[in-house]
């Protein structure tokens, strides 16, 4: 496979009538809810470039880091996020987190992890980008975030 070349950060959050409608709507509201996901883990591709209006053709093959969480329970606060360490002149690292908690918390654990990852790793972290959402569930509801890669 060719390494991609492009990237965004994005999250979303929606309900649905069954659990796999909420994560489809999640993903609609992500903007990346009419491609095919390749889960990949958490590293960025040296050089890659931030696109934060990069349109993805509809039925793609994406690779994709991503976190979510799907909530039945009403009244309940979830949230994810995701994010991007960036280095200077090497790879990055890509972190997801979701659980119940605000976005805010979300995004805390996010930017702990990122600094984690780099600081094992022996690399200068320069830049991060964080995407986060929280949403109160109403009836079955999902809450994602994640770093689409493209060519």
């Amino acid at each position: 496979m060719p390494t991609p070349k492009k990237y965004f950060v994005t999250a979303g959050a929606a309900e649905g009538s069954t659990p796999l409608n909420a994560f489809d709507n999640a993903l609609l509201a992500a903007r990346i809810g009419n491609v095919n996901l390749i889960r990949v883990s958490s590293i960025l591709p040296p050089g890659t470039e931030f696109d934060p209006n990069l349109e993805l053709p509809p039925g793609s093959l994406v690779p994709t880091a991503y976190g979510y969480i799907i909530s039945t329970t009403p009244g309940e606060i979830i949230s994810a996020a995701c994010g991007v360490g960036i280095s200077r002149e090497s790879f990055g690292v890509i972190m997801e987190f979701s659980g119940k908690c605000t976005a805010q918390e979300a995004r805390a654990q996010i930017e702990n992890m990122i600094r984690e990852a780099f600081a094992r790793r022996g690399m200068e972290l320069v830049d991060m980008k964080i995407e986060a959402v929280e949403h109160e569930v109403k009836r079955i509801a999902c809450a994602l975030a994640a770093v689409p890669l493209w060519y």
